[in-house]
């Protein structure tokens, strides 16, 4: 379960709290506590609501489609102070022998990822234009842990939205099935190379942010995938091949 703070503006106080404690809770979010006061910027509600993270995309496309709202913010809210139980870390795919030329990173920063989440919902597929911008806000420290992360929540999103009414496949079955066609929505030159997905055009590459493999948002993204079924574990992803470190193509391979 998460515990997010929105932060909403409009230009209307009447029915605005019912109208947004609908979305809330058709989302399976619970209202925790709510604060409305007026502003320059007009009638700003603040809402701290709980509920599972995975539904959370959902309802901040909801709120951003809704007519009453001009604007919103997210962000998560320390569990400590909001009197939940601490939430797990975000689950990550075991290592494997790849090469590692930049240090070890820190964890990833969920705050802003929520903060960015909607917008991805919203604009997708064209996402990737807020996707750059956001990596280069992030500390160098923080960047691949919470690009990646920020994959597995769209990777999580793009599964129930387009592929969660389909079989259980197996994992060799999922890559054709599932990651090709979720990655052509993103991009369209992504290829299936025998068990291999690969992509000849990440716009991760060459922009002077990673010295090794730089895709951790697409290695994400198919985490993502894989995860949200259940039934397949957490396979392995990793990026075997990367245009950064002068390949002709970034290639992802899958492992149990």
């Amino acid at each position: 379960m998460a515990d997010i703070e929105f932060r909403v503006v409009s230009d209307r106080r009447e029915g605005l709290l019912l109208e947004l404690g609908r979305l809330i809770v058709a989302s399976g979010f619970t209202l925790q506590r709510q604060r409305m006061t007026r502003t320059d910027e007009g009638v700003v509600l603040t809402m701290v609501v709980r509920g599972p993270e995975t539904n959370l995309l959902t309802l901040e496309d909801r709120l951003g489609s809704h007519p009453l709202v001009q604007s919103f913010e997210a962000s998560a809210v320390d569990a400590h102070h909001a009197g939940a139980a601490p939430a797990p870390e975000p689950a990550r795919a075991r290592a494997v022998s790849e090469p590692r030329v930049e240090a070890a990173t820190a964890a990833p920063d969920p705050g802003r990822v929520e903060a960015l989440l909607g917008s991805l919902a919203r604009e997708y597929p064209d996402i990737f234009s807020r996707v750059l911008a956001f990596e280069h806000e992030i500390s160098p420290a923080h960047r691949e842990a919470t690009t990646r992360y920020a994959g597995t929540r769209l990777g999580a999103w793009i599964y129930k939205r387009d592929f969660a009414l389909g079989a259980r496949l197996n994992l060799a079955d999922s890559v054709k099935h599932i990651a090709l066609p979720a990655m052509r929505q993103l991009l369209r030159d992504t290829e299936l190379d025998g068990d291999a997905l690969r992509i000849k055009s990440s716009p991760f590459t060459g922009i002077g942010l990673h010295r090794g493999p730089s895709c951790h948002f697409l290695r994400g993204c198919l985490e993502g995938l894989f995860n949200e079924p259940g039934h397949l574990g957490r396979p392995r992803v990793v990026e075997t091949f990367c245009r950064n470190t002068g390949a002709d193509a970034c290639i992802f391979t899958f492992g149990t």
